[in-house]
């Protein structure tokens, strides 16, 4: 498992995780796009934005590995701001490869463009 030097672990103040320590022995836990309703927290949309932002400082719009990245924040982004970089992606691969999908972001997300 890839681990990302100088990713956040965790939004601040916070106990919304951003990165694992180890990998799991059993495998990485799979990916799925999660449905965000517009009645979530403003302390859950918080950390999709700072996760989303962080994402974007450290690999811009260039193909990233998954590697040690939270499996369950990365899920409420896959699939809108988040995709799949291969075709032959594998999500409950460590070695999964993502990239942002920048258009999708930046309307979800303008804050973080800005």
């Amino acid at each position: 498992m890839l681990k990302h030097r100088g990713f956040p672990g965790r939004l601040r103040g916070t106990d919304y995780q951003f990165v694992l320590r180890r990998a799991n022995p059993s495998g990485a836990t799979e990916l799925k796009a999660r449905e965000r309703y517009r009645d979530r927290r403003p302390d859950d949309r918080a950390a999709d934005e700072a996760f989303l932002s962080a994402l974007w400082d450290h690999f811009g719009d260039a193909p990233f590995e998954r590697g040690n990245l939270d499996a369950g924040r990365l899920s409420w982004l896959l699939g809108r701001e988040v995709v799949p970089a291969e075709d032959a992606f594998d999500p409950k691969s460590y070695d999964a490869l993502l990239r942002i999908d920048e258009a999708v972001a930046r309307r979800s997300f303008p804050e973080v463009f800005q």
